[in-house]
């Protein structure tokens, strides 16, 4: 079974696009139509959202007050925190990311004719972050006490 353009919808080809969206402002179009599709969802979801609530939402004892493990609060709800705690999460997240750096090296280093080279890069990346390990040593950031 075939069918011939005269079959198909108005505005509609046989490759199944629409005329008029295909060439360079085609992409935009179809951008701008899926903007307009999530937008629609999105207002949707929040006006059935509103339409189904309840038109006086109760408001049940306790509802701004503190949750601490069942416990009641004691004290106040400010506490200073050692600036210790943000180095070592700084130290984690530095050598987290650049241990990422690592896993595209190894796979550089199994290709032929890049094996001399990689070692040699590698080598200062990790000399570069062993100097900067030592400096955090060395100046007592590193001592939790």
């Amino acid at each position: 079974m075939s069918i011939d353009s005269a079959h198909l919808p108005a505005g509609i080809n046989l490759a199944g696009t629409l005329i008029g969206m295909r060439g360079y402002l085609g992409s935009y179009a179809t951008l701008g139509l899926l903007l307009l599709a999530g937008s629609g969802v999105f207002f949707a979801a929040f006006g059935i959202n509103r339409l189904l609530r309840p038109a006086r939402p109760a408001e049940p004892s306790g509802k701004y007050t503190n949750y601490e493990c069942g416990l009641d609060p004691v004290g106040g709800d400010w506490a200073q925190v050692q600036i210790r705690y943000y180095l070592y999460a700084y130290l984690y997240v530095l050598f987290a990311v650049e241990s990422v750096f690592l896993f595209p090296w190894a796979v550089v280093y199994a290709r032929p004719g890049f094996g001399r080279t990689a070692v040699v890069e590698m080598g200062v990346f990790v000399g570069i972050l062993a100097l900067g390990l030592v400096y955090a040593w060395r100046k007592r950031v590193l001592r939790w006490t």
